[in-house]
């Protein structure tokens, strides 16, 4: 490697000889003579010309070097561990990629019209407009910031596990821009449909939240299907990460599903305390909410506000018959007890009377007659004898038993 000089500038008015330096100046650095031969004169730069023939010159040099003569190849043994180096590279390169593929983290730009967006049965039953609008209008103006998931399912197609509303947005950009006719996925490899399902509910869960009877309507569904081997299974397994007393409430509003599914209009927007009562009166009273459910069918609300406040009417209305107290049974009329004297003294105890005989006279004057129910005996005393004087004497006795 050559060495640097330094180089002393001349005197502008050429007084001092090149090469030496005047007595008050110091010598200044600078590029070495072969440096300065690759720049312009005229405006100090690089020279290409001059670069390309001193990398040329350089490389005559290496080759010297190594032994070789400018212009021939690396020896086969060189050549062949260079070869094997970059193999092994590409290699190392081509597994890391497939690796990064089957584990769903490589994002790949997909057409939107390759994607079946009903390959799971949907959990979320309805789209809020404003959201929507929200959403597209980041999209329209910053681009799609996360990709959806999908699954490959062969042949250049793709099913959609979660994301339906950023393709569902695109789709409707796309419609006014063709620029928005691809989506940006990430292709997912789910060893079951149970696992699906299970990403679809926990992608939604994080980033919006599900209704009560949404998560009720994704478990049973996802039963019916097979998917699961019960509804218990998919409530376990779909909303593993949840709390116990979600769980629990999900486990309430499945009898709301199964009771009043196609007869609400707006069951995402059923309030949660409605509901729980749904679920109560769904087991004690069957055919209320079957009664509710014709109902709503025959007269459809027009909003889910009049939907609310025509379920919780009806609640209302139930809780008060159930509340009102019971209207105690008329007693059956009695006949009166025929009396050969007037003035009886009838007497009402817990002795049992099988039947209605006549009256007996018990003592000259006084007869003894027994009436009513078996329950609640009537008893009887008439008679002549049987006046003011017999009542006082005979509450007497019955007081002290003498």
């Amino acid at each position: 490697m050559a060495k640097r000089r330094r180089l002393t500038l001349p005197d502008p008015g050429g007084s001092v000889p090149p090469g030496s330096a005047p007595a008050d100046t110091a010598p200044q650095e600078g590029p070495a003579p072969e440096a300065r031969a690759f720049l312009r004169p005229d405006l100090g730069a690089p020279d290409a010309a001059r670069f390309d023939a001193a990398a040329a010159d350089a490389a005559a040099s290496d080759a010297r070097a190594s032994g070789r003569r400018p212009g021939t190849a690396l020896p086969p043994i060189a050549q062949v561990a260079a070869e094997a180096s970059a193999t092994a590279a590409l290699r190392a390169l081509s597994d890391s990629m497939a690796a990064v593929r089957a584990e769903g983290r490589l994002v790949a730009r997909l057409p939107l019209d390759a994607i079946a967006a009903d390959h799971l049965v949907r959990d979320r039953l309805e789209t809020d407009d404003e959201a929507m609008a929200a959403l597209m209008t980041s999209i329209r103006q910053h681009g799609q910031r996360t990709p959806i998931e999908v699954a490959d399912l062969g042949g250049g197609r793709y099913g959609l596990i979660s994301g339906w509303r950023r393709l569902t947005a695109l789709g409707r950009l796309a419609r006014e821009d063709a620029r928005f006719g691809t989506v940006l996925a990430l292709v997912r490899r789910p060893a079951s449909a149970a696992e699906a399902y299970v990403a679809m509910v926990e992608e939604n869960e994080v980033r919006l939240g599900l209704s009560h009877y949404e998560r009720a309507r994704i478990v049973a569904r996802a039963a019916a299907l097979g998917v699961f081997g019960s509804e218990k299974e998919a409530l376990s397994r779909l909303f593993a990460h949840a709390s116990r007393a979600r769980r629990s409430k999900v486990g309430s509003f499945l009898r709301v599903y199964h009771a009043l599914d196609g007869a609400l209009r707006f069951p995402a927007a059923l309030p949660e305390r409605s509901g729980l009562q749904l679920a109560r009166l769904a087991e004690t009273d069957p055919p209320a909410v079957a009664a509710l459910a014709a109902a709503l069918t025959a007269d459809p609300p027009a909003t889910a506000a009049a939907e609310a406040a025509r379920i919780g009417q009806a609640l209302s209305q139930r809780g008060r018959a159930a509340s009102a107290p019971a209207v105690p049974a008329v007693p059956e009329a009695q006949p009166e007890p025929i009396a050969p004297e007037p003035g009886p003294l009838v007497l009402r105890g817990p002795v049992p009377a099988a039947a209605a005989p006549p009256p007996v006279e018990i003592r000259p004057g006084v007869f003894l007659a027994v009436t009513g129910i078996f329950a609640r005996p009537i008893i009887t005393l008439s008679g002549p004898c049987v006046d003011p004087v017999f009542r006082d004497r005979l509450v007497a006795w019955l007081e002290t038993g003498r």
